[in-house]
């Protein structure tokens, strides 16, 4: 197979980001290598499709981490995109960039160009905002972002309005001057599709000669010849092939993958390589480390009046509601089930907000096996609100549990470890209860249906807060970046310590993890990557 200038592992949120960019001069050769197959999926198109992919193993890797006392000892089932544009292509499509103070707080580390003015810059680049630019948003750029304002389940303005009246004032832009308040999400939605990083930055790229994309190709191991990388081993239509690059080779596989194909490789805690039987190239006890991800619940409420529910579970409301869609674009299948949403402060002496919240007008105590139900819903009118944290101090790790490429790494997610993250998790569904108390939401409650009105006092909560929380997706920080070898893997130009010619460039590189959905910031990451690579190769 023809040698390419780079090699890109991975075609998810920052790797099609990385494939469009490092092909858009014409002078480079890049060969990008995805395990999963095309995005041209219905269910992955339409924006309420991914309750249908979360647990389909045609484009979903399906992990689940190891049994964590932080969930009561419960498995907690991580869904991760396995198909072009990655968990971008699978996910809720809420575009959230982070509080500014999370991007200083990089820089600060230690981390040259990636303060919140570095990377400011680059997210107004990289955006089409339909609320149009200003000092904050951009437009013109190749990813739309939809201002998500119209269409929208009529409770959302009570919801917010229950918000205010609970002391959360009204925030029209959670990218904007300020992160905290309550509103709507904007989302990565274009027109009455889907808008991942597949189809903004991949396929416009893919028409390009300099671009070649091997979809079901499974990188297996980095090709190491005197201590740089030179090449990828991967299989393909069950087949062992090998891939050299000229320049470097760039992990982007994200926070599970490229630490995992690391440590395939030899690149990693030399004990864990030395049990496996694997060649050591690099010892690095830090891959696979720090992992970060948030957690959350919901609180789900039986209504008096109709919610999505009552439009999304009888064949009759789908039938409606499918009819809508096709013949206007718009109605409930046309958005992410999170409506609104928003970010607060769990004690008034915090800096900026720590928990995050989600409105959704439906609810799913009843769910059908093997389905994450969004497409069918419980059989009356309910409604959840959900939060999780921004910045645990819990930390996880991953590590391989068997040298076989194709089996699954152990997952520990240690979630909810330590005791500050379990006190913030106490005070935050407090104040959603707050939320749900206030007049504009109280008229429309019947009850409270989970945790429900029994559960009172500060030990049934902390219990409920681990029997029914999980992951909220946002997996990072597994192969994260700083300038210092002893405690990071990459450098701040996200070259991998202790080896020449290889990057890694994915949410796996977050120094710590930002406060809000990650599908930005791995955008972000893949963006500015591109810029380095480009200029380190002059």
């Amino acid at each position: 197979m023809q040698d390419s200038d780079y090699i890109i592992v991975g075609a998810g949120s920052a790797g099609c980001v990385l494939a469009n960019r490092l092909t858009e001069s014409g002078k480079h050769t890049v060969t990008l290598l995805e395990a999963g197959g095309t995005d041209m999926r219905f269910y992955v198109q339409l924006p309420l499709g991914y309750g249908k992919l979360f647990y389909d193993p045609a484009v979903n890797w399906l992990y689940k981490s190891e049994p964590d006392p932080g969930l009561a000892g419960q498995q907690d089932h991580i869904p991760r995109g396995k198909l072009l544009g990655g968990s971008s292509s699978i996910n809720a499509m809420v575009w959230i960039r982070g509080h500014r103070a999370d991007y200083d707080e990089w820089r600060a580390a230690g981390n040259v160009g990636w303060g919140w003015d570095e990377v400011l810059a680059a997210y107004r680049a990289i955006e089409d905002n339909e609320a149009g630019a200003d000092d904050w948003r951009g437009q013109g750029g190749p990813l739309h972002i939809s201002r998500n304002r119209k269409g929208l389940h009529w409770l959302v303005e009570d919801y917010i309005a229950a918000c205010r009246q609970a002391g959360l004032p009204y925030n029209a832009d959670f990218n904007g001057v300020e992160q905290e308040g309550a509103g709507t999400y904007q989302m990565t939605i274009k027109g009455r599709r889907r808008n991942s990083s597949a189809r903004a930055f991949l396929h416009p790229a893919m028409r390009r000669k300099n671009l070649r994309v091997l979809t079901r190709a499974q990188a297996t191991r980095v090709i190491f010849e005197a201590g740089r990388a030179v090449g990828v081993e991967f299989l393909k239509d069950g087949q062992r092939q090998t891939l050299r690059a000229r320049g470097e080779v760039i992990l982007a596989a994200g926070a599970i993958g490229s630490p995992q194909l690391l440590q395939l490789s030899g690149v990693g805690p030399g004990a864990l390589l030395q049990e496996m039987g694997i060649g050591l190239q690099h010892e690095n006890a830090n891959v696979g480390a720090h992992y970060s991800d948030h957690h959350g619940l919901n609180y789900t409420w039986r209504m008096k009046v109709p919610t999505y529910n009552d439009m999304l579970r009888p064949w009759w409301g789908k039938l409606l509601v499918g009819m809508q869609y096709f013949l206007t674009g718009g109605g409930p299948l046309s958005k992410s089930i999170n409506h609104g949403g928003g970010f607060f402060r769990t004690r008034p002496d915090l800096p900026r907000p720590n928990m995050q919240l989600y409105m959704q007008a439906f609810s799913t105590l009843l769910p059908k096996a093997g389905e994450r139900p969004l497409l069918t819903p419980d059989p009356f009118p309910g409604l959840s609100l959900g939060l999780s944290n921004c910045r645990p101090t819990s930390r996880g790790w991953l590590r391989l549990a068997s040298p076989d490429p194709l089996a699954p790494p152990s997952i520990t997610a240690n979630a909810f470890a330590t005791p500050e993250d379990i006190q913030e998790m106490l005070e935050a569904v407090k104040f959603l209860r707050q939320i749900a108390a206030q007049p504009a939401f109280a008229r429309w409650a019947k009850e409270e249906l989970r945790p429900g009105p029994l559960v009172q006092s500060d030990e049934d909560l902390i219990a409920d807060i681990r029997a029914r929380s999980g992951t909220v997706y946002h997996q990072s920080c597994t192969c994260r970046m700083g300038p210092d070898a002893a405690t990071s893997v990459t450098d701040p130009r996200l070259r991998v310590h202790g080896v020449a010619g290889l990057r890694v460039i994915d949410a796996s590189a977050f120094p710590n993890l930002i406060a809000g959905n990650t599908n930005a910031p791995s955008i972000l990451l893949g963006w500015k990557g591109a810029e380095m690579v480009l200029a380190d190769a002059r």
